[in-house]
């Protein structure tokens, strides 16, 4: 079976022998060990010398931690949107009291710095700015780099949906002033759904001390804190998960993070190549095309459900459909952890064979 959805993605062998491993003491010196070290391979990736935490949970409950460690209710926060993903991320804000006002841009398109820009100064009083660096609703990667900068001008917090760029898009946080972002281990990580791996810079932990949103089980603190007094999460982790990420990193490590970029970077391009080979239109302006995911407009005459149906009963191949309003209208192929070109070339094959049979 291809599981070629936005996430969660393939495991490799080695990832998934290792959480067969049996438990161990979460308090106890083997896995203060395995955190300290995958923290400090995150660090690496992330490209950072902030602080980073590895917490138990989705790459939503990163987002959600990232709000509510840094924000006060009645914050005002700028949420720069051009998808589904984006809408959540000021939704979480709202739903725990800050004034949020929404930068929304047309789905496949990507966020204008210069709109973001003109925003910031026509409210002063903004806290904070939210922006999801790869939109997997649209599969569209935004020009973080421009949007930092513009931030930074302004002054208030940078937080960073991450979920599907870090680790396999480049995202040098500390270059570009992010103050968190957040990731999830089933994306780009080659491991299943558990963790969430977030970033704080000092900044952000300014921002912390006085953050009044209420915090329990994803308070930046005290999981800095374990970390650093005691090499603990406060909580109960999801030890298997971290077993197989750990591979995981090895494994990205001994590819070099270059590398994986440049991976990431080809097998997207085949993947778009090959989808207007087969002449169908890309959803994203191909500009700002992921290399995480490929959205694809489905074309005039084709069912779009009967098509995913058919390339998943007939050739193995699991991809997704749209999102909310582009439910229906486009379908969706990932292409981030453990992939190659040849996965893409086989996904084209099969999607080839699939079209004639989704039509009428």
């Amino acid at each position: 079976m291809q599981l070629r959805v936005p996430g969660p993605t393939p495991c490799p062998e080695e990832v998934l022998n290792a959480m067969t491993r049996q438990m161990v003491n979460h308090r106890g010196k083997e896995f203060g060990e395995l955190l300290e070290r995958a923290t400090e391979q995150l660090k690496r990736v992330f490209q950072t010398k902030n602080d980073m935490l590895i917490l138990t949970g989705s790459g939503t409950g990163g987002l959600e931690a990232a709000v509510v460690n840094t924000l006060s209710p009645g914050d005002r926060v700028l949420a720069v949107s051009i998808g589904a993903f984006g809408d959540r991320f000021g939704d979480i804000a709202a739903a725990f009291g800050a004034q949020v006002t929404r930068l929304g841009f047309e789905w496949g398109t990507a966020a204008d710095p210069e709109a973001l820009r003109r925003a910031l100064k026509a409210d002063p009083s903004i806290s904070a700015v939210l922006v999801t660096h790869n939109e997997t609703s649209t599969g569209v990667t935004n020009d973080l780099a421009s949007i930092a900068a513009v931030v930074r001008e302004s002054g208030p917090l940078l937080l960073v949906d991450g979920v599907s760029s870090v680790g396999s898009i480049n995202l040098p946080v500390d270059e570009w002033g992010c103050d968190v972002v957040a990731t999830g281990s089933q994306k780009g990580w080659m491991a299943p759904p558990g963790l969430a791996m977030v970033s704080v810079s000092q900044k952000a932990w300014a921002a912390f001390d006085k953050a009044k949103m209420p915090r329990f089980y994803w308070d930046f603190g005290k999981a800095r804190r374990f970390l650093n007094e005691k090499k603990q999460n406060p909580w109960t982790p999801a030890v298997s998960v971290l077993y197989g990420l750990a591979v995981g990193l090895d494994m990205m490590e001994k590819e070099t993070l270059q590398g994986v970029f440049a991976r990431h970077a080809g097998v997207s391009q085949v993947a778009r190549d090959g989808v207007k080979s087969l002449g169908l239109s890309l959803f994203a302006d191909e500009a700002h095309a992921s290399n995480t995911v490929t959205a694809v407009k489905i074309p005039e005459g084709v069912n779009g459900k009967k098509l995913l149906q058919v390339l998943r009963e007939e050739h193995g191949v699991v991809l997704a459909g749209g999102q909310q309003k582009l439910d229906g209208k486009i379908f969706r192929i990932g292409h981030l952890g453990w992939v190659e070109e040849e996965d893409m070339r086989e996904v084209l094959r099969a999607l080839e064979a699939a079209l004639p049979r989704a039509r009428g």
